[in-house]
């Protein structure tokens, strides 16, 4: 990552994210909804050494560019609701810096390719990171979710 003299900050891609999902639309909304659709990561060679260790993990957290977002409103109607909503109370992919985050199960590390499922994303996805999915062991009750409360299970079928 480097800041230029705009405060303009740059991020430099670690591999490319391949899925069946070729167009916006095409993606699920969720990873819970891509449950059975896999893919591969193509990591770039020059990070292959920070893969050590990643075998032992069951999911992974991707941070990855959505490379075919364009535009954004700060109010959106989400998919869940028929009323506008903030657009930072929503996972609309249509964002100021189009990043999105997404927890998948690995499969299997062959070399610098990830086997992974449960993809929202779309084939060609600059990957920005990965990092090990590791369950904090909150308690639900803790947790809010505020305009989603009730409508979640609808999300998760």
């Amino acid at each position: 990552m480097t800041m230029n003299k705009e405060n303009k900050i740059e991020f430099k891609p670690i591999g490319i994210i391949h899925s069946p999902f070729k167009k916006p639309g095409e993606a699920p909304t969720s990873t819970n909804r891509g449950e059975g659709v896999e893919g591969t990561i193509e990591l770039y060679p020059e990070y292959q050494q920070g893969l050590a260790d990643l075998d032992g993990f069951s999911h992974i957290t991707l941070v990855f560019y959505l490379h075919l977002s364009e535009g954004y409103s700060l109010m959106v109607t989400p998919h869940l609701d028929d009323r506008k909503r903030g657009l930072f109370a929503t996972r609309s992919p249509h964002r100021p810096n189009p990043i999105a985050v997404s927890v998948v199960r690995l499969l299997k590390i062959e070399g610098t390719t990830l086997h992974i499922a449960g993809l929202d994303m779309l084939d060609g996805t600059p990957l920005l990171d990965i990092k090990p999915y590791i369950p904090r062991g909150e308690k639900d009750h803790f947790v809010k979710i505020g305009w989603l409360e009730g409508k979640i299970d609808r999300h998760r079928k």
